[in-house]
């Protein structure tokens, strides 16, 4: 009887590729019997590169200060993100596998197929910063725990970016009138509230932002305010609108064996410092969900660089109400649709009660 040759399916052939590929450009050297003095050098992927939560603080932390805060016995080599090779949602397997022993997820890659951590920032939950806060506080231990049992990744600390927000080429006044406009988002969950506008999500990948806008490709794209500044939004679009759409929030973690093979001390190290990157890294955001502001319009002050000329559309009353209601009839209900009892249960028991002892979704 002949036998069939078997064919690896095209998402394990892409993990094979992935490994190879990724295992190449997170090599480093590693001590040897000769060289055991040698520091223990550690392979982290960061988050997006270009933007100052990297630029000033994960990228220092690794690559300086965790050599100064340990006196050299450890050091670290960091890639962004968005440098690695690695497409968003491969990221969780590869860390799960330990291809990537230390890592970067952005949440919003996940939306798709582990819709469970869309939970703290879905579309129009968030209309400030104070409430993003209530809502990550809610649900961070549960996200933790589904990490640890069912991926075997420890989590090392929860980033967030500047306020998520609308950039468009052409005037508007209200969200209304983004009808039958092509705009970029990132998310599952941003598509969902597009679409409850009746406009047309594309999904464009960060550094392609600009050139699809030049080109026509969309209309609108959806980024953060200091992020769309520094990829020079400013000078391809005209209108911006100040209601956070989410805020872009980024998981890092560590494939649970390479945590515990770790030296105690160099566990402890981390455990101790991530709390403060953390810290800084959300401050950096909240900071700059303003400046970013700023410096598209030149309203206000912008530390970074030249203002652009950029005409802010305010949040109505109107607006406001929208944001309510896609959220309440069309963003949540399709999550909790694609995700299951276990959203149901996270959104009953945690996010809701949480929500409702300040401002109402």
């Amino acid at each position: 009887m002949p036998v069939r040759p078997v064919h690896a399916s095209p998402r394990r052939s892409r993990i094979h590729l992935l490994t190879a590929l990724v295992g190449l450009l997170l090599a480093c050297p590693t001590p040897t019997a000769t060289a055991k003095d040698a520091p223990l050098k550690l392979r982290i992927v960061g988050g997006l590169g270009g933007v100052h939560q990297y630029i000033r603080h994960e990228e220092p932390f690794w690559s300086r200060d965790l050599a100064r805060l340990s006196q050299g016995k450890y050091t670290a080599d960091i890639v962004p993100f968005d440098n690695a090779g690695v497409p968003g949602n491969d990221m969780l397997r590869l860390i799960e596998l330990g291809v990537v022993p230390f890592g970067t997820l952005l949440m919003s890659s996940l939306h798709g197929t582990q819709p469970t951590y869309a939970a703290p920032d879905l579309a129009g939950l968030n209309p400030d910063f104070a409430t993003l806060k209530k809502s990550v506080a809610a649900v961070r231990n549960a996200l933790e725990m589904r990490l640890r049992t069912q991926h075997r990744i420890q989590l090392l600390a929860l980033y967030t970016y500047p306020a998520q927000v609308l950039f468009c080429k052409q005037a508007f006044g209200t969200l209304t009138e983004l009808k039958g406009r092509r705009v970029r988002v990132s998310s599952l969950s941003q598509s969902d509230f597009f679409q409850a506008l009746d406009a047309v999500p594309v999904l464009t990948p960060f550094r392609q932002v600009v050139a699809h806008v030049r080109s026509g490709d969309v209309d609108c794209a959806v980024t953060g305010t200091m992020s769309g500044y520094t990829l020079g939004l400013q000078q391809v679009t005209t209108h911006i609108h100040s209601l956070p759409i989410t805020w872009g929030l980024a998981i890092f973690a560590a494939n649970k064996t390479a945590w515990d093979s770790l030296p105690p001390e160099l566990r402890a190290l981390i455990s101790r410092e991530m709390p403060r990157l953390e810290a800084a890294v959300w401050q950096e955001s909240e900071r700059e969900t303003d400046e970013g502001l700023a410096c598209n319009t030149g309203v206000g002050d912008c530390p970074v660089g030249p203002a652009g000329r950029m005409n802010v559309v305010s949040t109505s009353a109107a607006d406001e109400a929208l944001r309510r209601q896609v959220l309440r009839q069309t963003v949540l209900p399709r999550w909790l649709a694609r995700c299951g009892p276990d959203c149901t249960s996270i959104w009953q028991q945690a996010l809701e009660p949480a929500l409702k002892t300040g401002r109402s979704p």
